[in-house]
């Protein structure tokens, strides 16, 4: 029933195998690839015929983590799988950009890869797998398709780069690093580094490179065996359209690409396009041609005029050389009410950029396959249409955003506090307001700018450029600050982030069969010297974060309670948190180690949480001068409230060193006095004494304290007067104990 075909490799100490004939058999190429015990199923259907209408290839990647594949249950109201998730839209882009430049050109037919995660180990991600799977069903497919590729993942730990490194152990590794390549070169590299240097980068790439090799070989053997014919695909012959094209507009062209404004200049590339479009596909013209197909030979003279002119001149669009970055303006604080604002503008490009700081309840819940989790930093990316020109629709995040985000996210997180030094969470948001190249890298300089003017503490500042290529033959140009025009026209897009000490993230694209280690050499050297100018202007607005938060964003302090505590302060049901949130209108998170973190832009707020709460999980100290609150007189003394909830008596011959003949002479409810705890009585009762201590300054009498501690509890509300027998009350309605009787309370 089934002719099965099966490839094992031993790869980086588990054994991966290839598995066609068995499932998916009416796609056009379908394997089940297992690493350890992480198992996907890709599968590659191309329409039979091109899809009439378009001038570009409808390529479309699909990953999907299915939540059995790790025995979990989706988390949420609908349980089940609904739109992807960031990780799926993260995935398919990084399957997708290897693969695209590797179809055969003019090749239109719509074309799916559908990968799906059907077993997860907790220890070899599903990306890599679903990568492999992916270049072997397209392999196997016989669409025109010049692969296969190979990929892997690459970290480096303790000085060693590592193939493949299993879930526990990237945590302690200073990169995280995925390569996609051919037998011959690199097509695509992502990362995240603490700081490397561009030369143990590029090592990385090139150990990775190398490291998947027996992967391809693989893939070749099976298809030696499984693939299907190849589909019948040709190029056709345009040589003659391109040479009359050349004859009409090439001036024109040429003209237009002197031009250094972008929006001029793409409309004197417009008229030279109308003018081939009357030409060739107007009314009355003989033999009209097809307007896709004069488009596309149309791109392909553009793209020939921008290169030959950067080849030959080392002249580029705007007039700069190879190396020029475009001017940079860096502000901080533009906006009036939020934490932490930028605005970084080079050239053509521009990002309004703020950082938002927040608590523990603002961080978010990420649902996965390895379980749930929460993430403190976030980064958002948004590009309107307004941003290049034209009108769009606007809606939720698309592939590109978000991949976008993901990156500079990447540049940043390496350099964040932790959350033990800075407890807050961040969220950044690049507004995109212009672009003309590279606007991900101008995110990368306004999340480092906003998020230094919102307080946070960055280790360094962060900046990041995009490089392009120009390949002919064995010539090359390395593009520093790339425009949208090199961008679309070149054969490379490299982007590398990091500070002044190294690199924080890299990612790379690239639009032909590959480049070579040389190249990347060039490109990473030329990268760094761009990135440690644009570091020099970034460092005129601000270089280092402010040693203050902003008036509007929250304060945060952080206290330790004994873990047997954690419960009598949350309360049954969570009354007694509740009460505190209410009362004193700040915000107030526990952690099971007992790490609590009190939140509020108020700081009256914040003093009495604490107070509140170290009155519940922590008892007042003997011989300490308190600040406190009178909230009873009675005949033999008055009540004072001076550790949160905790009331004491200051009995009558404890209030001044001169007799007092009538308590209510003396003091009233409501007046601030100054107590030192002088200890308790046989029946655990509190004494308190306010002739010991100077009203005025504070100076413990007695021990010489120049000064009382802050009132723990001066600030908590009290839920009620306490009784005359001196029994205390905590705040929140906890029971009351019973103490002596009057007779014996006044002594």
């Amino acid at each position: 029933m089934f002719e099965i075909h099966r490839e094992s490799i031993e790869w980086a100490g588990r054994t991966l195998t290839l598995e066609t004939g068995h499932v998916a058999r009416q796609a056009d190429g379908a394997v089940l690839v297992t690493y350890g015990e992480t198992t996907v199923l890709a599968t590659a259907v191309s329409a039979k015929s091109p899809k009439p209408g378009i001038d570009f290839f409808p390529l479309t990647v699909n990953y999907t983590e299915k939540y059995y594949a790790a025995g979990r249950i989706p988390g949420g109201y609908f349980k089940r799988e609904r739109g992807p998730t960031e990780k799926d839209t993260l995935t398919s882009r990084l399957i997708d950009r290897p693969i695209r430049p590797l179809f055969a050109d003019g090749y239109k037919n719509e074309t799916q890869v559908v990968v799906t995660v059907l077993s997860y180990d907790l220890e070899n991600d599903a990306d890599i797998v679903g990568m492999i799977g992916a270049s072997a069903a397209l392999t196997l497919s016989g669409v025109p398709f010049m692969g296969p590729i190979g990929g892997a993942r690459v970290g480096y730990i303790d000085g060693e780069y590592v193939l493949n490194p299993v879930a526990d152990r990237m945590p302690t590794s200073d990169l995280d690093l995925v390569v996609a390549g051919t037998q011959d070169a690199v097509l695509m590299v992502e990362s995240e580094a603490k700081e490397l240097s561009e030369e143990v980068m590029l090592g990385a790439v090139m150990f990775g490179h190398k490291g998947f090799q027996p992967v391809i070989d693989a893939i070749i053997k099976l298809a030696e065996k499984a693939a299907k014919e190849p589909r019948d695909h040709q190029v056709a012959d345009v040589s003659e359209l391109e040479a009359k094209l050349r004859e009409l507009v090439e001036a024109d062209l040429r003209d237009a690409y002197k031009i250094k404004r972008k929006q001029d200049r793409q409309d004197a590339v417009g008229a030279a396009k109308k003018k081939a479009l009357a030409a060739f596909s107007g009314e009355g013209v003989d033999n009209p041609v097809d307007p896709l197909k004069l488009g596309a030979v149309f791109k392909e003279l553009e793209a020939k005029i921008v290169r030959w002119g950067i080849l030959d001149d080392k002249i580029r669009i705007d007039g700069r050389d190879l190396t020029t970055v475009r001017p940079i303006l860096a502000e901080v604080g533009v906006l009036p009410r939020t934490h932490g604002s930028a605005i970084f503008t080079r050239g053509e490009t521009q990002a309004i950029v703020v950082a938002t700081l927040g608590t523990g309840e603002d961080e978010q819940f990420i649902d996965s396959l390895g379980g749930t989790y929460k993430e403190r930093f976030l980064l958002h990316y948004n590009f309107p249409p307004y941003s290049v020109g034209e009108t769009g629709r606007m809606g939720a995040p698309g592939r590109r955003e978000i991949g976008h985000g993901k990156l500079a996210w990447r540049a940043i997180h390496p350099m964040l506090p932790k959350a033990d030094e800075f407890p807050y969470t961040l969220r950044i948001v690049s507004e995109i307001t212009e672009s003309n190249g590279s606007s991900s890298m101008a995110s990368v300089c306004g999340a480092s700018l906003s998020a230094m003017d919102a307080g946070v503490p960055l280790k360094r500042p962060v900046a990041g450029i995009a490089m392009g290529l120009i390949l002919e033959g064995e010539k090359f140009a390395v593009l520093s600050d790339i425009l949208g025009d090199e961008d679309h026209l070149g054969d490379m897009d490299f982007k590398v982030a990091g500070t002044d000490e190294g690199v924080t993230a890299l990612q790379m694209d690239i639009k032909i069969a590959g480049i070579t280690e040389e190249i990347m050499q060039v490109a990473l050297g030329q990268a760094k010297e761009g990135r440690l100018g644009i570091l020099i202007e970034m460092g005129k607005a601000i270089e280092a974060g402010r040693t203050e938060l902003g008036e509007y964003a929250p304060r945060i302090e952080v206290i330790k309670i004994p873990t047997d505590k954690i419960r009598e302060v949350i309360g049954t049901g969570g009354k007694v948190i509740r009460e505190i949130v209410e009362k004193t209108g700040a915000k107030v998170n526990i952690e099971d180690d007992g790490t609590v973190k009190v939140a509020s832009s108020d700081g009256k707020a914040i003093k009495a949480a604490l107070a509140w709460i170290r009155s519940i999980a922590s008892d007042p100290e003997v011989g300490v001068v308190y600040d406190g609150t009178v909230v009873k007189v009675v005949e033999f003394g008055a009540f004072v409230n001076f550790f949160g909830a905790k009331d004491g008596l200051v009995h009558v011959s404890q209030i001044s060193s001169e007799r007092v003949a009538k308590v209510s002479d003396v003091l009233k409810e409501g007046d601030k006095v100054k107590v030192k705890l002088m200890g308790f009585d046989d029946r655990g009762k509190t004494r308190l004494s306010m002739k010991v201590v100077n009203q005025e300054t504070g100076e413990d009498l007695e021990g010489g304290a120049s000064a009382p501690a802050p009132a723990a509890g001066g600030e908590a509300p009290a839920a009620e007067a306490p009784a005359e027998d001196g029994s205390e009350q905590r705040a929140g309605g906890g029971r009351r104990r019973r103490g002596p009787r009057r007779e014996e309370a006044a002594e």
